[in-house]
């Protein structure tokens, strides 16, 4: 027989046509999350389970199956999953690192050159037939070239923003835990800095960590205060490394010039002030949404989980 996989959300038809060949595959059909009933239910009896970074994972829901043996989160981020609770019970954990990296960094940078050139405003001038003709001050926005980009988290989706940002000519500064080797810093012409002096000299400020503990709410007033009147912040890392409310203050009394955010503090649902205010860009969490990054997560799923109900290392394990 096959081994039994529950899945809570629809994957690309690709994907979908795989598991179902190599699985007995049991998924969500409807396009929502689940409620922690239904998703208990659906996962009962299913040695391997593929959530979403939407999916919270806990303790209660883990101890509800006896025979899981693997949750394969289909994101990078994995602070959905209580991982606690998976090693106590001897159930491996598995990501999709890397594969994304790409298209991130294109959204991040799609979020730069939006709110820079004032792009969103420029559509909705157009579209609503208020635009009555050219003008020399109309929409005037800032350019990139030449600008400081200050990169906050230098792992893989931060060097390619940087990668990007060579090629706009721009000035690259970076705070990372650990400092990057030198052959590494000159390959982007990067210098590293202290936290508070990223703050003050970036131009555009992009966010490229995971949430931890320490991360939580990183950029909060503090950080507003010792940034540019004119800078713009972007996230396309995770919504809590930003205090929302802190981040609405900065934009309302003029403390930064803008922000691209991808990502929000309490998913779905985004603050009424974040949607009326002009000098905001915001995107439903796309960073990964290209057809083929989203295949290509699959196929890292569909790995991870066949290692581990084979009694191999996954190639993607996470480690608590």
């Amino acid at each position: 027989m096959k081994p039994g996989v529950f899945l809570t959300r629809a994957l690309p038809m690709q994907v979908m046509h795989r598991l179902k060949t190599l699985f007995d595959l049991k998924y969500n059909p409807h396009d929502r999350s689940l409620t922690k009933s239904e998703l208990i239910r659906g996962m009962r009896g299913r040695p391997a389970l593929i959530s979403m970074l939407s999916d919270p994972i806990d303790a209660e829901v883990i101890g509800s199956n006896p025979r899981l043996k693997v949750i394969a989160n289909y994101a990078v981020g994995y602070n959905n999953i209580d991982l606690k609770a998976a090693a106590t019970r001897g159930i491996v954990v598995t990501n999709t690192p890397g594969v994304l990296t790409e298209a991130t960094a294109d959204l991040t940078w799609s979020l730069i050159l939006s709110l820079a050139r004032r792009v969103v405003e420029g559509d909705r001038l157009t579209r609503t037939g208020r635009w009555t003709g050219w003008h020399p001050t109309q929409l005037l926005g800032t350019e990139v070239s030449g600008k400081t980009l200050g990169i906050i988290g230098m792992g893989r989706i931060g060097q390619a923003v940087a990668q990007r940002g060579v090629g706009f000519g721009m000035r690259l500064i970076y705070h990372n835990r650990r400092r990057l080797p030198h052959r590494v810093e000159k390959k982007f012409h990067a210098s590293f800095r202290p936290l508070r002096a990223l703050f003050t000299a970036a131009d555009i400020l992009s966010l490229h960590v995971p949430l931890t503990r320490e991360t939580r709410h990183l950029i909060d007033r503090r950080a507003f205060d010792d940034m540019k009147r004119t800078a713009f912040l972007i996230n396309t890392a995770r919504g809590p490394v930003v205090d929302e409310k802190a981040l609405v203050k900065a934009l309302m009394n003029g403390k930064i010039g803008g922000a691209g955010l991808d990502v929000f503090e309490e998913e779905p649902t985004v603050p009424k002030d974040l949607r009326t205010l002009p000098n905001v860009v915001l995107l439903p969490h796309l960073g990964s949404a290209t057809i083929e990054t989203r295949i290509r997560m699959g196929w890292m799923v569909i790995e991870n989980i066949q290692a581990v109900l084979k009694g191999k290392r996954a190639p993607n394990t996470i480690r608590s």
